[in-house]
């Protein structure tokens, strides 16, 4: 612990609902989940209780990715060992004698012949099983042994050597901290975590992490001197550009600074292993979500937001088309696993690869959008086409990389004819995983009790899931007030386009929305017969009016507003709560912390 935090006075006071835990004199405790801070009046670092949704979600995606890369690493352990029997048995047959090296086997006081054949993998654990009990000890782990001497081992009479898979633990790095909340939370919750690095660039705030780790039992240990929470004073892009060789990567990167993360983005893709998570929040939707200022959105994300109802889906897009411009510059591509544009900032989490061939695709995921300024139709305009071939005999798949054609439509809408406005570029590929939201999905149900917002999570999540991928949503209320008639229900639209052909889903980003893979111009023809059967009072409609415009064509076909069987999604089957519900008065993205001076990056929106 600091001076700063050592020489605090001690109150004589204890927590009710925490036994145990003294609270010093001029600060409160903060109790989330099993994890305990302390947080000083001096504004020392700053938290945000309105984020324990965002903490929540992390520590179980975060939970899950592990668990998969688990899966993974154990199933390329499994396929070493078939290889490794497969040549053990081939040398025996051949008559090669491997070179034997004696060691000593302290647990039953014999010696052991070790035989030098192939290098032993640093996941295999060495145990020897009793034949006659079926008891089994340990005889020497991987991480204790030199890996060029120590790989098959002959075992004593009586007794059966199993190898056995170690489980993988990974280190995760937490570039803005801040009171070390986030990083506390992950080391307790998460039971694969290895350590985790907690960065903050303030004097005071490391001084309150270390405070906060000690409190919960993280600190170094006597045995080994390092804790199961590193805590670590410094620039994060300085630190994070520190481990961006191969061998020194991170397994996770979580950045979640107050406003923009954008300055961060290029050390954090570099900094994540193959195949490692980059967990990424924006809380500047005052940048991403409108066009006030669009110029400090392109500074930014070197993209144009959308002035439409649909931007906060078109702020994930951007942020995404950011991370995947950072990675491509040094070989690498992105997975979005999940994204969720959330209260007053969106959330991301996305696995980072290596791989030429998918470096190339990446303009084929990229585009600008023509967004009309009368109706918000949009067109979509690709920066680059993927060709995939299939060669019939031997089944290999070879791509060509093609620019797009373009533009997509003239000048004016094709819908009302007003003008258009461009944005982008922003990501054009899919925003969720279903799969891995389907995990998530899962493992909160099963541990409803673990999270305080798990019922917002169990909606988000279901929505997430069921998602189309297509961009973007509308809700009927705003398409309705482009036509000045009634506003017909989610299920009367929906199953009208379904009867149509067309796919439907719920969008996470606004209440009351959905996305459809129908055209926007098919949209407004299911609105067209909807006002044929609800007239609309044309005397109050300007002739020059997007309204007056798109009016006055007629349907191509006639909508079916009949109840469609699969109008009614997963999420509207169940009373979920999807979106935020004023946890606090006056809530939202708070204000940094005043009582300290930052110098440059530590400001953290905890």
């Amino acid at each position: 612990m600091s001076t700063a935090a050592a020489t605090v006075p001690i109150a004589r006071s204890t927590s009710a609902s925490t036994p145990g835990i003294v609270i010093p004199e001029g600060h409160t405790l903060h109790t989330e989940n099993n994890s305990h801070i302390l947080i000083s009046s001096k504004d020392e670092a700053f938290l945000n209780p309105v984020q324990e949704f965002n903490r929540d979600l992390s520590v179980a995606c975060i939970r899950i990715w592990s668990e998969e890369i688990n899966r993974e690493k154990e199933a390329k352990w499994k396929q070493g060992q078939e290889r490794r029997a497969k040549r053990a048995t081939t040398d025996v047959a051949e008559g090669k004698e491997a070179k034997k090296v004696k060691g000593m086997c302290k647990e039953f006081g014999v010696v052991v012949e070790m035989l030098l054949l192939l290098p032993c993998p640093l996941t295999d654990t060495f145990r020897l099983v009793d034949n006659a009990s079926g008891s089994s000890l340990s005889v020497a782990q991987a991480e204790g042994h030199d890996m060029e001497k120590s790989s098959t081992l002959q075992t004593p009479e009586g007794f059966t050597r199993n190898i056995e898979y170690r489980p993988y633990k990974f280190v995760l790095l937490e570039a803005l901290s801040a009171t070390g909340l986030r990083s506390i939370r992950y080391a307790k919750e998460i039971p694969l975590v290895r350590f985790v690095v907690a960065n903050d660039l303030s004097e005071s705030a490391t001084a309150a992490m270390r405070r906060n780790v000690d409190l919960n039992g993280l600190g170094p240990s006597p045995e080994t001197g390092e804790g199961k929470v590193r805590v670590n004073e410094g620039d994060a892009c300085a630190l994070m550009y520190n481990h961006r060789t191969e061998k020194s990567r991170v397994d996770v990167v979580d950045l979640d600074p107050y406003g923009t993360a954008a300055p961060f983005l290029d050390a954090a893709v570099q900094a994540v292993t193959d195949g490692g998570l980059l967990c990424v929040t924006c809380t500047d939707l005052a940048v991403l979500a409108t066009t006030n200022y669009f110029e400090k959105c392109f500074s930014n994300y070197g993209g144009v937001p959308v002035k439409a109802e649909y931007c906060h889906e078109a702020a994930l897009r951007l942020v995404f088309n950011t991370i995947s411009t950072s990675a491509s510059r040094y070989g690498r591509y992105i997975e979005p696993l999940l994204a969720l544009s959330v209260d007053f900032y969106v959330r991301l989490f996305v696995r980072v690869h290596s791989g030429a061939v998918e470096v190339k695709k990446a303009a084929s995921n990229t585009s600008m959008y023509y967004i009309c300024s009368g109706c918000q139709s949009f067109f979509e305009q690709k920066l680059g086409r993927t060709i995939e071939k299939v060669n019939e005999k031997t089944g290999a798949r070879s791509y060509q990389f093609k620019t797009q054609v373009g533009p997509p439509v003239p000048s004016e809408c094709s819908d009302c004819g007003f003008p258009l406005h461009v944005s982008g570029p922003m990501w054009a590929g899919p925003l969720h995983n279903p799969e891995f939201v389907s995990k998530v999905l899962e493992h909160v149900e099963g541990n409803l009790d673990k999270y305080g917002t798990s019922a917002r999570m169990r909606g988000m999540l279901t929505v997430a899931k069921e998602e189309l991928h297509t961009p973007f949503y509308f809700t009927p209320a705003r398409v309705a007030g482009f036509f000045h008639c009634t506003t017909p229900s989610l299920e009367e639209v929906a199953s009208a386009l379904l009867h149509a052909g067309s796919d439907v889903s719920r969008s996470h980003a606004c209440p009351g929305s959905l996305k459809t893979t129908a055209s926007r111009t098919d949209i407004y023809d299911v609105f067209r017969c909807w006002v044929k059967k609800h007239p609309v009072k044309m005397d109050k409609i300007s002739n020059t009016s997007p309204a007056a415009r798109l009016l006055a064509k007629e349907p191509r076909t006639e909508a079916n507003f009949t109840k469609h069987p699969k109008s009614v999604t997963q999420s509207s089957k169940v009373k979920l709560v999807r979106y935020q519900q004023n946890p606090l008065p006056n809530w939202g993205p708070g204000s940094k912390a005043s009582g300290i001076k930052r110098k440059r990056n530590g400001e953290d929106n905890e």
